[in-house]
């Protein structure tokens, strides 16, 4: 087999995250090719497009023949040109079935002697389910009309026009055309990460699924003088135009806050250089298992607050009795898990390196009124020397790429009888639970949780307990 050349065959397994195996006999070994986006059972033509290290790699082409689990229609009118949802076509039955397959057969090869896997619980709603959409500014295609939405599938600059996007609520998508319509009539042009010149960025727009708030944030660079299509305009009477228009809409929701970040990053993320605020206030609540929660644009906060709820549930159960306990809660964000612990334990800490994130979780615990957890702004490899506590129970919620080595060898040493991981990466679980398992703890649970539905993303909880070795 060469590189660059057209092959076909037939998926007969699947790998995390969205990875069709096809396998072939070449002389006399056996070689597996990785084809992202192939799903089990398809019969598919690809190009063979990496070829080295013995990890061979291909390139979709066409399905020649549907998989058992594609059994539906698409229900988004942007599925084919869109990046962002891979199982429209895949009921959410068989969706479930396959990322429930995935995750038993990562754990079956990582976790040492027995242990109980409890599937995988399902997402409450399966469309309208996001609160929080990151949206691009750009082109579907050079020199094209001005778009707004997500990356094209298999682009990283081109932009889809996503305005009747299915797992948002109707509101965003109404925002998005509003937006979108008032900068092309203004001529005012994107941001281009090539030669990092223009002046619109992103839309961020966050909804409360309790509540009903809306947060809207218009993302540009600081260039507006320096552009010849924005200079005729005063900056502030833009957003004061902008703002009119917004809440001229016929929304379900109510637009609590419109605010416009400056971010000159070279970076192609959502970053704050300075924000002000154009209408209202920089925040919305949310209500979560109880709890009441300020979510400002840059918070991090579960992006299905219903499947949250899902998934802090689970990971209560595992967790246990917490009385007259202490809990560490590291990486632990806006510490939604903290505070859900807090009622039935002695005190709760939670570590987590986002300042924003801390200063959120220290104003949330307090309106919630309660006053047995802290929360301390750091890394976790470097704070938790300084912290004179003892745990008694530990929960991890780590980023995608897991624990740093030097971090969970310190959490190992603490010794603790219990430890709760929330993972949203199986892969990295799995690496993280081989260490653990070296060093006396056992498996005990595993449990999947959708998080995403329409996507490749899942969440995972285990609970462990240190066994003596």
């Amino acid at each position: 087999m060469k590189k660059g050349q057209i092959y076909e065959g037939t998926v007969t397994k699947y790998e995390f995250p969205n990875k069709g195996i096809i396998t072939y006999k070449e002389e006399d070994r056996e070689v597996r090719v990785a084809v992202k986006g192939a799903l089990p059972g398809q019969s598919v033509r690809f190009i063979l497009s990496k070829k080295r290290a013995g990890k061979w790699e291909g390139r979709l082409v066409e399905v020649t023949k549907v998989s058992q689990y594609e059994d539906r229609t698409p229900f988004c009118p942007h599925y084919l040109m869109c990046g962002g949802c891979a199982y429209q076509k895949v009921s959410y039955d068989n969706q479930l079935a396959l990322k429930g397959d995935m995750v038993k057969d990562i754990m079956d090869n990582v976790i040492d002697g027995d242990y109980v896997y409890e599937g995988i619980l399902g997402s409450p709603y399966e469309w309208a389910y996001r609160n929080k959409m990151e949206f691009s500014f750009g082109d579907e295609y050079k020199e094209g009309p001005l778009s707004l939405g997500l990356h094209k599938k298999g682009s990283f600059y081109d932009i889809v026009t996503t305005d009747e996007c299915r797992i948002v609520n109707g509101d965003y998508n109404a925002i998005l055309n509003a937006v979108l319509q008032y900068f092309k009539e203004l001529g005012f042009p994107f941001y281009h990460k090539i030669t990092h010149t223009g002046y619109l960025r992103h839309l961020v727009v966050r909804r409360a699924v309790k509540t009903g708030e809306i947060l809207v944030n218009i993302v540009t660079t600081g260039n507006f003088d320096e552009i010849p299509q924005c200079r005729k305009y005063r900056e502030d009477g833009i957003y004061e135009d902008l703002k009119d228009v917004l809440l001229r809409l016929d929304l379900y929701g109510t637009i609590e806050g419109i605010i416009h970040t400056v971010n000159d990053s070279l970076a192609d993320v959502v970053q704050s250089d300075r924000t002000d605020i154009i209408y209202g206030r920089d925040y919305i609540t949310e209500k979560l298992l109880g709890l009441e929660f300020k979510i400002s644009s840059f918070s991090f906060f579960q992006t299905n607050t219903l499947g949250a709820e899902v998934l802090y549930t689970k990971a209560r159960e595992y967790v246990g009795d917490t009385k007259d306990k202490v809990v560490f809660d590291l990486y632990s964000g806006t510490g939604t898990i903290a505070q859900i612990i807090a009622p039935v334990a002695e005190k709760v800490i939670g570590v987590e390196i986002v300042e924003e994130a801390v200063e959120s979780a220290i104003e949330n615990a307090k309106l919630n009124g309660l006053d047995n957890c802290s929360f301390i702004a750091g890394d976790v490899l470097k704070v938790i020397d300084d912290i004179s506590s003892k745990p008694d129970i530990i929960i991890l919620d780590p980023p995608r790429d897991g624990i740093h080595p030097k971090a969970l060898r310190k959490i190992i040493d603490y010794g603790v009888d219990k430890i709760v991981y929330i993972s949203c990466k199986p892969t990295s679980l799995a690496r993280d639970l081989a260490v653990l398992q070296e060093e006396g703890y056992k498996v005990e649970k595993v449990c999947g949780v959708d998080m995403f539905p329409q996507t490749m993303h899942i969440e995972c909880v285990v609970a462990l307990h240190r066994v003596d070795m």
